[in-house]
């Protein structure tokens, strides 16, 4: 609020008043959350205004939720906060994982008005309004998420009171052109400070900017391309290794990505693959078949075609593709396919770059194209 004050002499000095109003205070609307299977949730509108639908996903993280917001894995997703209190640190820009968030819709229990950190530049709600993402807070998040946990991933519908809605539109929906809509336009090249000690292209199927960071941080020159590039553009560029990075959407909607691939692993130079990436990889070696996961934690899943194999291993050699049993099987590897391969198991960074990073040194002369399933790690500072 602005407040004028006039002097002796005509000066009109402007003293800007801030005004702090408690969440109790303001006018809060009611709204819904519907989901595919008839269960309705109330609670209460944050953000933008107005209705979203997507596929209701969820993440247990006590920390990161910018990193949440700006991942375009999430695209087309409505993101539910295990957590109980968002927006404690308000919003940082050096944490985003791309230029702007790509969730169809936010949930949270509660979120956190006046946030405190030295590195703060705005809150939560305006940040949301900004970027016209829906949010709802209120909710039992942990009950919806037993729901979906336990019936497998469905879609879901954010309305405000006195809206209509049905169900059949919700049953219909489903996220396309995720790739499309969430790569790079053009190449970019990113250089280490010191030497140059490896050259890496970084396939955008959707990356976060972690991965880039960290093979920079790691002496590599990286090369990041749209998802769409060619082999032979790849071939021109010469690289060390491949990274096929995250995305969003369903690997088998990718069908002229995954020929390009098949391209590319007749030219025998070493690839690494995340989420997405690894999906993508397996399909085209005609190892797996995406199908839609039932966990509700990621949109999509592997279905290895093969033998088990340890959780936890690191593996070289030559064989068929193989499921590893996490918790609930989730596939988190490729193992020993038809070129020599490495199979790494979840860790943290720097133990899945290491290896990767590692065999550019010519010391292996096998090819090695390592995958790994789970979601990239945020970026630690």
């Amino acid at each position: 609020m602005l407040k004028a004050f006039t002097k002796a002499g005509g000066c009109v000095i402007i003293v800007i008043v801030k005004i702090c109003v408690k969440k109790e205070e303001l006018i809060v609307q009611k709204a819904y959350l519907i989901l595919e299977n008839g269960t309705i949730f109330e609670g209460k509108s944050f953000g933008a205004a107005g209705e979203a639908i997507g596929e209701i996903v969820f993440t247990t993280a006590m920390t990161g939720y910018l990193e949440t917001l700006t991942d375009p894995s999430y695209y087309g997703q409505i993101v539910v906060q295990t957590f109980p209190l968002i927006g404690n640190y308000g919003v940082i820009p050096e944490d985003f994982e791309s230029e702007c968030p790509h969730v169809k819709a936010y949930i949270v229990r509660d979120w956190c008005q006046e946030p405190s950190n030295f590195r703060c530049e705005g809150d939560l709600d305006t940040f949301l309004k900004q970027h016209n993402i829906v949010g709802l807070y209120g909710i039992d998040t942990r009950q919806l998420t037993k729901i979906v946990r336990e019936s497998g991933v469905m879609n879901g519908k954010i309305v405000p009171e006195g809206s209509s809605f049905g169900l059949t539109d919700l049953k219909n929906y489903t996220i396309v052109e995720a790739v499309k809509n969430t790569t790079c336009s053009e190449e970019k090249t990113f250089e280490p400070e010191g030497e140059v000690k490896r050259k890496v292209v970084l396939y955008d199927f959707g990356a976060k900017h972690n991965i880039g960071r960290e093979l920079v941080k790691r002496g590599c020159e990286v090369t990041v391309v749209p998802a769409y590039t060619k082999a032979e553009r790849i071939k021109e560029l010469a690289p060390d290794g491949i990274m096929l990075s995250n995305g969003p959407g369903d690997p088998a909607e990718n069908v002229e990505i995954i020929e390009e691939l098949k391209k590319l692993s007749e030219m025998k130079i070493p690839t690494f693959g995340i989420c997405l990436g690894q999906q993508l990889f397996g399909a085209c070696l005609c190892l797996v078949k995406a199908c839609l996961q039932q966990l509700g934690t990621h949109a999509v899943l592997l279905q290895c075609l093969g033998k088990t194999a340890r959780f936890g291993d690191l593996v070289f050699g030559h064989s068929a593709a193989c499921k590893c049993h996490l918790l609930e099987g989730v596939a988190v590897g490729i193992r020993l396919i038809p070129q020599p391969a490495l199979k790494l198991c979840p860790s943290a960074v720097q133990s899945v770059l290491q290896p990767f990073v590692q065999r550019f040194d010519g010391r292996h002369k096998d090819v090695v194209q390592p995958v790994r399933q789970l979601r990239p790690c945020v970026g630690a500072r």
